[in-house]
């Protein structure tokens, strides 16, 4: 005869730690209450791009278990809210919890975000002066015709936004408030996009970006000696442009070309199977090319 479980279990923090602990709990029979500080689940896992020593996708990992959590018939989730006193002896405890003010209806929230979009905090509720951006001649001759082509597109941001990065290799900030003026779209709306996608960049860039894969495939087969080789070469340190704005160097996860490890890229052009001794060359070519257009 199987014993019948009694009583509930709390588990604090639904990090991926605290939903694994309340799927095993609940699958065993217990009732489940998973608090969170925070107003939703998942923890710092879910916020990352790839997890050691795999370089499997986080979030691959973590999703059907918040999916798994969610459905739960033996799980009830507490977010946005704290652990107070709790009082009592092993096996019979009483906790006090103190759920803050999320300001919706849970109940009747479907996740439309449209309490975000009129939120009264963030949304002015009297008249503000309109200020008009001006633009230097130079910087509105590339920017009209990009807004020109997408103005009247469905989904237009975006177009427009990978365009003036390609244009100017970075996003300048006058330029934004002045997309933002054009289109009349919030300019926190804006930098939420241009902040989210590594492809934007709020900082000016080097006409030749060199980017050097530090996947595992990369690291392995002499990745790192490839960054000291180009730091040397061009003066800079990853991350940083060289002064004469022609050569930025980077960083990235993985190439998906683990059979030419290790390799480096610049602009479009790929290199694989480099080593320490292959990078002055490199640059050197770089170099020369762009000697070649300024004489």
């Amino acid at each position: 005869m199987s014993k019948k479980k009694v009583g509930s279990v709390l588990v604090v923090g639904a990090g991926i730690a605290g939903i694994q602990s309340s799927l095993d709990l609940a699958n065993s029979g217990f009732k489940v209450y998973l608090l969170e500080q925070t107003p939703a689940i998942g923890g710092t896992m879910a916020q990352l791009d790839k997890t050691f020593p795999t370089n499997d996708c986080a979030m691959c990992i973590v999703s059907p278990k918040l999916v798994d959590c969610g459905r739960h018939p033996n799980i009830e989730i507490i977010t946005n809210a704290e652990l107070g006193k709790v009082v009592g002896e092993a096996g019979n405890f009483k906790v006090e919890v103190k759920k803050n003010p999320r300001y919706v209806d849970e109940d009747k929230c479907t996740g439309c975000a449209a309490c975000t979009q009129n939120c009264p905090v963030s949304i002015a509720l009297y008249p503000v002066e309109k200020i008009y951006i001006k633009l230097k001649d130079e910087d509105l001759k590339k920017v009209k015709p990009i807004m020109d082509k997408y103005r009247d597109q469905k989904g237009n941001l975006l177009p427009i936004l990978q365009q003036i990065n390609k244009e100017f290799r970075y996003l300048p900030e006058d330029i934004l408030r002045y997309v933002s003026d054009e289109l009349d779209v919030h300019l926190a709306d804006i930098y939420n996009i241009v902040t989210f996608y590594n492809a934007f960049n709020l900082e000016p860039r080097g006409k030749y970006i060199v980017t050097v894969c530090i996947g595992t495939a990369c690291h392995v087969q002499g990745a790192p000696g490839l960054i000291e080789a180009l730091e040397g070469e061009l003066g800079i340190k990853v991350g940083e442009t060289t002064k004469d704005m022609n050569f930025t160097l980077e960083t990235a996860r993985c190439f998906g070309c683990c059979g030419l490890a290790p390799v480096i890229t610049v602009n479009e052009d790929v290199h694989g199977k480099l080593k320490r001794a292959d990078i002055p060359r490199i640059v050197k070519n770089y170099k020369s090319m762009e000697e070649k257009q300024d004489a």
